[in-house]
């Protein structure tokens, strides 16, 4: 019954994480979901030795985050990367103070043997509500992207949307973290969308085939770790970048 589990929420972390990746991807930022997960490590941390959901820990921890990067980015007008780098180098350094050893593994690269079907239920509601807000939300985030003047424009109000984006990107490391740990993040959000606009020809199959590669990644993870005794993290990750390997044969 947990492989189920298991596999059920891995597909649908995946599949939320990879569309909203190709959103990130076109924005340049993928690269912001590792210093958010290495932001979660103070909520993992707490979540393993206090016992309760690891999502549920690094959730609070991420949202202060992304909240702290919107307000200096507003205050300062620094780059986001940069803001980023600083909130998140915080809450690492905060992490090790107080982390048992025995529990660093379980925080870094994450740790699905224990899933309940509540967790569960949460996490494919969570997932599907990360897909349709990031739906609702792509062509104006594309927009801004390309020019805020633009978009300013066109009537989008930029801040506010912005703030959307940043919370679907804090929740959707919040769920990776569970399957991933705090370390991947990054890659959970960066390879498949990467590997979709490989093999895509229009926006359409570039979205949709990142969030597929992503949950077929995530469910070959979980198979792995159900045959080897493997940590699924470390072997989703490997299986999405395989998926990538190939891609760069059938490049368009």
């Amino acid at each position: 019954m947990q492989f189920i589990l298991a596999l059920i929420m891995g597909a649908f972390i995946g599949g939320a994480a990879g569309y909203l990746g190709s959103l990130m991807l076109s924005k340049r930022m993928v690269l912001v979901a590792g210093p958010l997960g290495h932001l979660t490590l103070p909520g993992i941390a707490l979540a393993l030795i206090y016992d309760f959901d690891v999502s549920l820990g690094a959730f609070p921890f991420v949202i202060l985050g992304i909240i702290l990067i919107w307000l200096f980015e507003i205050k300062t007008k620094l780059p986001m990367e940069a803001l980023t780098a600083i909130v998140f180098a915080s809450g690492v350094a905060i992490t090790f103070l107080f982390l048992p050893e025995e529990k660093t593994v379980s925080a870094l690269i994450g740790d699905i043997s224990q899933i309940s079907l509540t967790t569960t239920t949460m996490t494919v509601v969570l997932s599907l509500m990360i897909f349709f807000v990031t739906k609702r939300i792509f062509s104006k985030m594309v927009l801004v992207s390309i020019s805020e003047d633009l978009a300013k424009v066109e009537g989008i109000n930029v801040k506010k949307y912005n703030f959307i984006y940043l919370a679907c990107i804090a929740l959707t490391v919040a769920l990776g973290a569970r399957i991933v740990g705090g370390l991947m993040t990054a890659a959970l959000v960066a390879i498949p969308a990467c590997t979709s606009r490989n093999l895509s020809k229009n926006l359409f199959q570039y979205s949709y085939g990142g969030m597929i590669v992503g949950s077929l990644a995530c469910i070959l993870g979980i198979i792995g770790f159900k045959f080897t005794g493997i940590p699924a993290g470390p072997l989703i990750i490997i299986a999405s970048t395989l998926f990538f390997l190939v891609s760069l044969i059938f490049k368009r």
